[in-house]
């Protein structure tokens, strides 16, 4: 049995994950951290009622009571790294879902993982649909180099763009054979054409009702393809999530992306 902490227990990605590993088979809540909900019982928080599993401030409280084999962290970019950071340095490996790493920070806990034997996945989707899109759209990218990203969330996501847009737009980049037709547009309103990644615009929406989705748009001569990829419920996550934590124990080092787990 695979023992699972959850950072971020309360939170509604959180509280998701404590209610999917707990009917996941070969998995087990080893405790719960979420100074929001510290010592609050984990049941009742998450709507499962009483199971007498207390929610612990911090990591070091929760490492107190029982060290986990896989922590799950879906907090906040402000704490992730110093969260990352202590799990790793205790040997623990970790599935992160939080956003906010930079490459600079992947390659240090990359190498404090690989000191401690710790396994580690950075994810900036869970969803197999939206991992296949991006796998799709590199594969595009080589035969129509022009393309755009529209990534919608709702208006409570602490960043934009979302760390899987800039991961498609990374991908596509890397895979084109050639460069894009360049873009001649002038903004007569300052930032209305989006971000720019390599020659890829990206344009974050963000309101209430949307949870997470992302176009991708290439055009070519005389024609135009669209991908689109919704994530309609948080649950859409889960099954990633769950591959995560049962993958991270044999797959070795500090990876980004959840593709890595599929292959």
């Amino acid at each position: 049995m695979i023992e699972v902490l959850v950072n971020g227990a309360s939170g509604r990605m959180g509280s998701e994950v404590v209610r999917s590993v707990m009917a996941e088979e070969g998995l087990a809540i080893a405790g719960a951290v979420d100074p929001a909900a510290a010592g609050k019982d984990l049941g009742e928080v998450v709507g499962i009622g009483h199971n007498g599993i207390i929610i612990s401030p911090n990591l070091e409280e929760a490492f107190k009571v029982k060290k986990p084999d896989v922590v799950v962290d879906f907090t906040s970019p402000k704490v992730i790294y110093e969260n990352v950071k202590f799990v790793l340095s205790h040997g623990v490996n970790m599935v992160i879902g939080t956003t906010g790493l930079t490459a600079d920070q992947r390659k240090e806990l990359s190498e404090i993982a690989n000191k401690s034997g710790a396994n580690g996945l950075v994810a900036p989707n869970f969803s197999l649909g939206a991992v296949l899109l991006m796998k799709v759209s590199a594969e595009i990218s080589k035969y129509m180099p022009n393309a755009e990203i529209i990534e919608l969330h709702h208006n409570h996501k602490y960043d934009a763009p979302s760390g899987t847009a800039k991961l498609t737009a990374e991908k596509m980049a890397a895979a084109r054979t050639k460069a894009p037709e360049p873009d001649e547009t002038k903004e007569s309103l300052p930032g209305v054409r989006g971000g720019k990644y390599e020659g890829i615009t990206i344009h974050s929406v963000r309101l209430p009702g949307y949870v997470a989705h992302q176009e991708v748009l290439f055009g070519g001569y005389g024609e135009i393809l669209t991908l689109r990829h919704d994530s309609l419920d948080r649950k859409s996550f889960m099954p990633g999530v769950m591959l995560a934590c049962k993958k991270c124990m044999t797959v070795k080092g500090f990876v980004y992306g959840l593709e890595n787990y599929l292959e």
